[in-house]
């Protein structure tokens, strides 16, 4: 696929420019410190990105805003006393070593033990526990893809979990498969719930018109509460790269 890449500047923003052979243009405002990127058809001017950002400009700075003023966490080096996350609640972790087998144990509502062999560095302490948010995740989904399915009628064909540094959720339309982040498993079930829902309605309306969100509003009338729960949450910490 040809590409093109550019980057201009309107009002004091950087806007990264990222042509490509699509129809449409698409502004984004991603994490952890709100780059702005344009994805534009081939034959999109730099002027007219320029007149596209200055009629969202209001939208990008609230954005912007928004992540500059949302939580995050340090680097995790997976020890005994730090802070992590399971389903919207703080859990202390307690690492264990030993010779037994690896894994992780819910030990009550504050406590995640963490089980690694003697020796294990920060990467493979992070590894085992990654694995259980990952077996944790993909048991909490079915009941809800089932459940979404059978009141929406977007007929998922399948779901899969990714770690993702700019998106909850993601879907594709003609395989009728949506993707979740992994993240998600450190957020409330309702927040889950919502992102399924979110990807799920996008197979009925591809875009964030007036449609989608009449159909979110008729599945989830509570939708906007959510997002403002996902948008308030502590963010993982990431080395980001572009």
């Amino acid at each position: 696929m040809n590409i093109e890449r550019t980057e201009i500047r309107v009002s004091g923003v950087s806007v990264q420019i990222v042509r490509k052979a699509i129809k449409n243009l698409h502004l984004g405002v991603y994490p952890p410190n709100g780059r702005v990127r344009v994805a534009a058809p081939l034959a999109v001017s730099d002027a007219a990105v320029r007149l596209a950002v200055i009629g969202k400009l209001g939208w990008i700075k609230r954005q912007k805003a928004k992540f500059s003023n949302q939580e995050r966490q340090s680097a995790r080096e997976f020890v005994s006393g730090e802070s992590h996350y399971y389903q919207g609640r703080r859990y202390r972790l307690n690492v264990i070593y030993g010779p037994g087998p690896t894994g992780v144990i819910l030990k009550n509502r504050t406590t995640l033990a963490l089980h690694v062999r003697e020796g294990s560095n920060v990467a493979q302490r992070g590894r085992v526990l990654s694995a259980w948010y990952r077996a944790r995740l993909k048991e909490q989904i079915p009941p809800l893809i089932d459940k979404w399915n059978a009141i929406i009628g977007a007929n998922i064909a399948d779901w899969r979990v990714k770690q993702m540094k700019t998106k909850w959720g993601a879907c594709s339309i003609g395989a009728r498969r949506i993707w979740l982040n992994l993240e998600l498993v450190k957020k409330s079930v309702q927040c889950l719930e919502y992102i399924i829902v979110h990807e799920m309605v996008h197979l009925l309306e591809r875009h964030h018109n007036d449609r989608f969100t009449e159909l979110m509003v008729g599945f989830m009338p509570q939708w906007r509460f959510y997002r403002a729960e996902l948008n308030h949450s502590p963010l993982s910490h990431e080395t980001w790269s572009y």
